[in-house]
């Protein structure tokens, strides 16, 4: 291993080391002493819960545990969101689990709490995977309900969900296990079963303090809405158990006895390791976001037994297709190339970006991996597409819409991670969050902008000299490095995968030797959901 490679090594093994502390943060929600109140309670907290829940011999993949990550600081912060989120397994079934952090503000559901919860549903509903729901929460945070209660998107969208749900025979399961109030009521109420726990679990529309001040009527929480209210008078609930762990237990019995589901079929035999050694990735990846490297080496060690069957190989190649597999499941690849390459006429090409035959390729590939059924991944390093005389004379705009169309209209299931630059309609173009990949993570190596730092900061500052000029102010050359310095900085902590993660603009922020897991976890989610839509591209392709 040369200087560079020891250099890579150590600081991409830093922001792992960086993630994981950052994660441990997160995992303790509202801090010691909001825990504290809830074990006095007699509860579990939300990732106890999940720990007790899930299978320990199998995975677990978390969603969104950085969703709020340095937003809502005037209100306290709101840590992973107020909610864990992630696929596991119970009793062997594959699941989706989403369980409230009552340590973080009770519970109470901030603009992001709600963005996570339709994510997770989201997932249940285009994997058909059962859901199960941990229910501890104070209802919506009040002093922001305008931006959770009434939009498409916001709280109520949760319960529609639920309905559409229930006709899918999506299999949803609820545990009352805390509060459970007004509106967020109907989340455990329209599931498939529900149970509380008794003298912790409540479910009511309305609280005593609101029934008193709305209707005169003087009751107790537990009269209004505890277990034996609901399971002994009004039916709404289905199970009473005695306390948390019963409630988990529970669970676990009922997913036991659930039946067998119909596969959608994606091919898969026994798994093999990379040849090529996973742990040489750190090494790998340049610190400098513009150094050129050679993707070939990322996916020889991604791959089952470091096997690439390369599509096209000499043509397009700033742009690398082709099949493998991934703990035993075959995969089309679709991936960057960031090498400074030569084409055949001799011409230099840039990596990391895309030239209209890379596009036209990569077209190609992806219509034949949805025409044979074979789950897509995408591994993003990419600046943009080509710009220039030439390449608008060459149609690139033309090869790029083809390959946008593609991407959108793909049937198969896709998968995508973002491992270094993610730049413009580049990250439109190899799947990015606008279109519907399966699952997205990003390394903690990963920028995610509509453009470089560099090329953004000076283009801003034009912009900004301009109109100080405009209103007579003098621009010294000191006065230009602050505000480059100032524009630079605000730029690039918008770019980094955290900034990205909270917002949810990827499901998380994962160690580079996670990713087989992530891939092999979603193509078996996916493989729950048999393909019923027609590939077709329409019109474009003629």
């Amino acid at each position: 291993m040369n200087i560079e490679s020891n250099k890579n090594e150590d600081i991409n093994k830093q922001l792992v080391y960086d993630l994981d502390n950052k994660l441990k943060k997160v995992h303790e929600g509202g801090g010691e002493k909001a825990a504290a109140k809830q074990k006095e309670k007699g509860k579990m907290l939300a990732r106890e819960r999940i720990a007790y829940l899930i299978d320990d011999d199998k995975p677990w993949l978390e969603i969104g545990a950085f969703a709020g990550e340095g937003m809502y600081a005037e209100h306290g912060g709101c840590p992973s969101g107020g909610v864990v989120c992630g696929i596991g397994y119970v009793s062997g079934r594959q699941c989706v689990v989403v369980a409230n952090d009552a340590t973080v503000k009770a519970g109470a559901w901030f603009p992001i709490t709600a963005k996570k919860n339709l994510r997770a549903q989201e997932v249940a509903m285009e994997n058909r995977l059962p859901i199960i729901y941990l229910v501890d929460s104070a209802g919506v945070y009040l002093p922001l309900q305008d931006e959770i209660f009434p939009d498409k998107e916001h709280f109520g969208r949760i319960f529609r969900n639920n309905a559409i749900m229930s006709s899918m025979g999506v299999i949803q399961i609820s545990a009352i296990m805390g509060s459970c109030v007004a509106g967020g009521a109907y989340l455990p109420i329209m599931s498939d079963e529900a149970m509380i726990v008794d003298g912790t679990g409540s479910v009511f529309l309305a609280g005593s303090y609101l029934v008193k001040s709305a209707i005169g009527e003087d009751v107790d929480n537990e009269t209004l809405g505890g277990a034996t209210t609901h399971c002994e008078i009004s039916g709404v609930t289905d199970y009473k158990q005695p306390n948390d762990p019963a409630c988990l237990d529970s669970i676990r019995k009922i997913m036991s006895m659930t039946g067998d589901y119909i596969k959608a079929g994606f091919d898969r035999i026994e798994a093999a390791a990379p040849k090529q050694d996973e742990r040489e990735i750190y090494s790998i990846i340049p610190e400098n976001r513009e150094k050129p490297y050679d993707m070939y080496d990322i996916l020889h060690r991604l791959l089952d037994n470091s096997d690439f069957e390369e599509y096209k190989t000499g043509y397009g190649q700033s742009i690398i297709c082709g099949l493998g597999r991934v703990d035993g499941w075959a995969v089309g690849i679709v991936a960057n190339q960031r090498k400074v390459l030569k084409s055949k006429k001799g011409e230099m090409q840039f990596g990391g970006v895309i030239y209209s035959d890379s596009a036209d390729k990569a077209t190609r590939f992806i219509m034949n991996c949805n025409q044979k059924k074979i789950p897509l991944v995408f591994v993003q390093d990419v600046t943009g597409f080509m710009v220039g005389s030439r390449s608008e004379q060459g149609g690139i705009i033309k090869d790029g819409a083809k390959m946008v169309n593609a991407v959108a209209n793909s049937v198969v299931p896709k998968f995508t991670f973002i491992i270094g630059n993610s730049y413009g309609a580049g990250n439109y173009a190899m799947c990015g969050k606008a279109y519907d990949p399966r699952l997205i993570y990003a390394w903690p190596s990963a920028k995610i902008a509509v453009m470089g730092g560099s090329q953004a900061a000076k283009t801003l500052l034009q912009i900004q000299e301009s109109g100080l000029k405009a209103r007579g102010e003098e621009i010294t050359r000191q006065k230009e490095q602050e505000l480059l310095k100032e524009i630079t900085d605000r730029y690039n902590s918008q770019t980094t995968p955290y900034y990205a993660a909270a917002r949810l603009w990827v499901d998380g922020i994962i160690d580079p030797l996670e990713t087989r897991k992530v891939i092999s976890m979603g193509i078996e989610a996916a493989n729950h959901a048999p393909i019923e839509k027609a590939f077709n591209v329409g019109i474009i392709q003629t």
